[in-house]
């Protein structure tokens, strides 16, 4: 089962009120076991526009499990400081497992069977 992440562009309107919610779903993240894997306030942009100032990944354990997260009582008590100190989209994403590969076989040598 693939992993499953919450990506999040924001732009930050109130310091304060990001540090605030930053503090208030640290139980809920915890609780479900996600991992921040980035928190990057410059992004470099390769393409296209990007939204807000800062990027985050949230890494879990699979795409239900993110969901459980954001839709949880702990995460949806945070939620509020958050949507009040930052604009923000978010998406929830699957992680990318390659397709397992049969064994390889040696090549066969002429003249056997």
């Amino acid at each position: 089962m693939p992993k499953g992440y919450v990506i999040m562009t924001e732009a930050i309107r109130d310091q304060e009120g990001m540090a605030a919610y930053g503090k208030a779903s640290a139980a809920s993240m915890a609780e479900a076991g996600a991992r921040v894997r980035v928190v990057d306030p410059h992004p470099q942009v390769l393409e296209g526009e990007w939204h807000g100032d800062r990027t985050v990944i949230v890494e879990f354990a699979s795409v239900e499990a993110a969901r459980a997260w954001y839709e949880s009582a702990g995460y949806q008590e945070a939620r509020p400081l958050r949507q009040a100190a930052a604009v923000t989209n978010a998406v929830i994403v699957a992680g990318f497992e390659p397709p397992a590969q049969a064994p390889r076989q040696p090549p066969r040598q002429e003249g056997t069977r």
